[in-house]
């Protein structure tokens, strides 16, 4: 049943991907920023995830299959958040944001990276659950991976 919502919710969001190329604008200065301030305080959601995580895939700490997919079902959910904060385009406004211009020039391959992240931490909370310790450093780094693809495409550094 979960497997199936999931992927309900994957093939909706790479369907609305396909037909939300273009983002509406931010109406005024102030939506703009409280739209900036929600997109900030995922990715705040989602480092705080992640680090965790990345201790875990350098060895700094055990692997905790309970952490990982709580961990893994928490980036899942605020990724699912993303396409909805980026779907005003804030460009047009003085805001305080790493999110580089072409996040609403290229909304359809943003939107993927995004699918990307969702499915990445998906499978790690099925790697997580399965047990398979082998398994770990390898789903771990596919959630980095996702992260990485838009990093380098749409972030400021």
């Amino acid at each position: 049943m979960m497997k199936k919502a999931l992927a309900i919710i994957i093939i909706g969001s790479a369907m609305l991907s396909t037909f939300s190329v273009v983002a509406e604008p931010a109406k005024s200065a102030k939506q703009a920023k409280d739209v900036t301030e929600f997109r900030q305080a995922i990715f705040t959601l989602v480092k705080s995830n992640v680090g965790i995580l990345g201790a875990m895939n350098k060895g700094a700490i055990p692997f905790d299959a309970e952490t990982m997919q709580t961990n893994a079902m928490r980036i899942e959910q605020l990724s699912l958040m993303l396409q909805d904060y980026f779907a005003t385009d804030t460009s047009g406004f003085d805001v305080d944001t790493a999110a580089l211009d072409k996040v609403w020039k290229n909304k359809a391959d943003f939107n993927d990276k995004i699918n990307a992240l969702t499915l990445a931490a998906n499978n790690l909370n099925k790697v997580a659950k399965a047990g398979d310790a082998s398994k770990y450093k390898p789903a771990i780094g596919q959630v980095f991976k996702s992260c990485k693809g838009c990093h380098d495409n749409y972030k400021a550094d």
